[in-house]
């Protein structure tokens, strides 16, 4: 997550907003960011009911390991909302940025 707020400017060039979704509570995602040192970009809850978003995009944990959580996952979902670029990183795989504004990059 934090390499997601270094390199904002990055996504804002190119026309995109991140944004955190996580299936943790609102009091939860707030200390998270605080321990992050603070967050510039929004931290969602998906707490209730639990994992929804997750669910709808096929990223919700039901079993061992880690159950109820979702998984690290990056979409790229173009102004159409539709997903165009999507990757599952295994835990506690930090997404690589890189990849990620490539395909940015191809978004008409």
């Amino acid at each position: 997550m934090t390499a997601f707020q270094a390199d904002l400017a990055r996504f804002a060039d190119l026309n995109a907003q991140v944004v955190g979704i996580s299936c943790d509570n609102v009091p939860t995602n707030i200390a998270f960011g605080k321990h992050l040192g603070g967050l510039s970009y929004p931290l969602l809850s998906d707490f209730y009911p639990h994992g929804a978003v997750a669910q709808k995009f096929g990223v919700f944990r039901t079993g061992d390991p880690l159950p109820g959580i979702s998984e690290r996952a990056v979409f790229v979902v173009d102004k159409q909302g539709k997903i165009v670029w999507a990757k599952v990183f295994e835990l506690p795989t930090q997404p690589d940025n890189a990849p990620i504004l490539d395909a940015l990059k191809k978004v008409k």
